[in-house]
């Protein structure tokens, strides 16, 4: 088993702490999260345990030959080599392992025979482990996978934009096949398919994997252990990104309770001490009060944690049908982005739009906000439609130069201007932080100002271009809970596949094939998709498949008979066993979940985390079971067919 271990690496920048003391071991069954708020520190964290910035202290111990691979969240600029060949650099290590190999061949008649065969037994089968001869295949399924076409792999990277770069470069390292994979926010440049599809590789990849991303769907469903970063220091939580979120949940309630007890400790002592700080008699006591606030150890709350709090103004009165389209064309030159396209959007419907990237989601949303009135068709907003409009590039419409409180300034109503301050601190923007320039912002911060700035405007009908860009999990939380409590009509695109399954009520889903919508829940969109997957994953599969279908038949003779209906009977047993198995686990997650909700329960963290960890177990045995159902169903339904 490879092993990758940090201690006690120490990085400060003039007097303050980035990384403390900071311990942490990764092996090849690893599946970790790293989290913290915005700036605390996490790439940095990457980038010093792979060599790329130095620390003022590390011991870094690792298994001899252990490759360890890392994806940064952005600066990467590939040259002039073709896609294909970018990605064929991730086999340049075993390319080494290969040329051994065939010159330890030339030299079998030498001395050490036994020896060189054996290192070249070992080599082949380090090679075959990571499909050196079918290499080819294995890097043009992950350069699909990630979303590029065939005629792309010809294409020199660099004519590529940013995005698509990342992707390269990601594809890179996972045919690298590394022992350890670091990803810095993989999924910030990927489309809908292309998460579904990496979180199938991450799923099956054979190694450790430590992860940066604030899509908690896709953590969910790729670890097992969540790593969170506050103030330099490092803490280990068991369970996936949720369980986490539970288990800090209780935490944060209690630092909430101390810290509004330290508050009103040091509200009493500040008035004892401005009370009697002239007088001579308590001099003494009012010097012991003031040294006890200076050496008071301050109880702060994670600013990752601190809860945005904000709702979207009543909705205005609308029709029944919000917005109509029909017969809608729209083209760049000779590329066809919408055709004869017709749809209406209803009250109150949560509509998500994905798909691939460059299939014309964030065109149809500018259509829709009459940002573009190039098209062909007629789009009519419905009886008294008001919009909100969020771009995906939001903050690049605010002004560099305005302080934070004078860009909201600037379109409040005058009956607003008194809350301004308020607004503003629920979207975290607090005491001197509303002078600061908006040039000095981070992008969190400009895109949660961009949002407030929606606040500002009553609207029925809210077009939001991937509003989670650039924002962390508990604001992504704050706007996920404030959308749900709307009353209004929301048409959003997003790929965060968390917020489309607890928001859309309908999707559309934009492909090369045409529009297509998806009425329901997210459940069956994403079964649909990795379905899609797999088909593309398993075309020699398919081919065989076929290829039986097509071969020619022939009637069962009175044994075949027999054996079928014997065949038929244990499999429709094993089918109601494994039915009535899912019930009772089902019976048992509902009773965890019942234990989970009562409050002697979720007050006691340690009892909370078992229980969680139970339910995973249960939900995980409920998953393998229903495949297996399915399996023996569809068996079941073949044999029934066959005469």
């Amino acid at each position: 088993m490879v092993t990758f271990q940090v201690k006690d690496l120490n990085l400060a920048f003039a007097d303050r702490d980035i990384l403390k003391d900071v311990s942490f071991t990764l092996d090849g069954r690893s599946r970790c999260a790293l989290t913290g708020a915005n700036g605390c520190g996490k790439s940095t964290l990457l980038k010093v345990i792979t060599g790329q910035i130095p620390s003022d202290s590390m011991t870094l111990s690792r298994t001899k030959g252990i490759c360890v691979s890392y994806l940064p969240q952005s600066d990467i600029v590939l040259d002039d080599k073709t896609v294909y060949d970018t990605a064929e650099e991730g086999f340049q290590r075993f390319r080494v392992l290969a040329d051994e190999a065939e010159e330890l061949r030339q030299g079998l008649n030498e001395s050490n025979y036994e020896a060189r065969l054996a290192r070249i037994s070992e080599i082949e089968e380090r090679l075959e482990a990571v499909s050196w001869d079918r290499r080819r295949g294995r890097i043009e399924q992950i350069l699909q996978g990630l979303g590029f076409a065939r005629p792309d792999f010809d294409r020199p990277a660099r004519e590529f934009s940013g995005g698509y770069q990342m992707r390269i470069a990601l594809a890179r390292i996972l045919v690298e096949d590394p022992d350890i994979l670091l990803l810095d926010e993989p999924t910030n440049y990927l489309d809908i398919e292309a998460i579904v599809w990496l979180k199938s590789y991450l799923k099956n990849f054979d190694g450790g994997l430590m992860l940066v991303s604030h899509d908690v769907g896709f953590l969910d469903d790729t670890v097992n252990v969540v790593y969170e970063l506050f103030k330099g220091k490092l803490t280990r939580y068991s369970g996936n990104y949720s369980a986490y979120l539970k288990q800090r949940e209780i935490e944060i309630s209690e630092i909430m309770r101390r810290h509004q007890a330290q508050q009103s400790e040091i509200e009493k002592t500040e008035r004892f001490i401005e009370r009697f700080r002239y007088k001579a008699t308590k001099s003494r006591q009012v010097q012991s009060r003031i040294t006890a606030l200076e050496k008071m150890d301050l109880v702060e709350i994670p600013d990752h944690l601190k809860k945005v709090s904000f709702s979207f103004p009543p909705a205005p009165h609308s029709g029944n049908d919000v917005m109509i389209v029909e017969h809608l064309g729209k083209a760049y030159g000779s590329h066809v982005i919408f055709s004869d396209f017709s749809f209406i959007i209803r009250k109150k419907e949560h509509l998500a739009i994905t798909g691939r990237n460059g299939t014309g989601k964030s065109t149809l949303l500018r259509l829709l906000a009459n940002q573009d009135s190039s098209f062909e068709g007629i789009i009519r907003d419905g009886a008294g439609v008001r919009k909100g409009y969020y771009a995906q590039e939001s903050e690049k419409t605010l002004d560099p130069d305005n302080t934070v409180l004078g860009e909201v300034e600037g379109i409040a109503d005058t009956a607003d201007i008194p809350r301004l301050r308020n607004l503003l601190g629920s979207f975290l923007f607090q005491g001197d932080d509303v002078t600061k320039p908006v040039r000095v912002l981070s992008g969190g911060e400009k895109s949660r100002l961009a949002l407030l700035k929606i606040l500002l405007h009553p609207a029925n009908l809210l077009l939001l271009d991937e509003p989670t860009n650039h924002l962390d999990v508990n604001t992504r939380e704050m706007l996920l809970e404030a959308i749900q409590a709307y009353d209004g009509t929301v048409v959003f695109v997003s790929h965060d596949t968390d917020f489309i399954k607890k928001l859309a009520t309908r999707i559309l889903y934009l492909s090369e094939e045409g529009p297509q919508f998806f009425e329901g829940d997210y459940e069956y969109f994403s079964y649909k998709l990795e379905e899609k997957e797999k088909a593309f994953l398993s075309v020699p599969e398919k081919k065989k498949e076929n290829e039986e279908k097509t071969a020619p038949s022939s009637k069962l003779d009175h044994r075949q008979q027999k054996e079928k209906r014997n065949l038929i009977t244990r499999l429709e047993r094993e089918c109601d066993a494994l039915i009535e198995k899912i019930s009772r686990l089902e019976a048992e997650v509902k009773d965890i979940d019942m234990q989970m909700s009562r409050e002697e329960v979720y007050s006691d963290s340690a009892r909370l985390c078992a229980l969680v960890s139970q339910k995973e177990d249960r939900e995980k045995e409920i998953s393998l079971l229903n495949d297996s159902w399915f399996e023996k169903s569809e068996e079941l339904e073949k044999l029934k067919t066959v005469n």
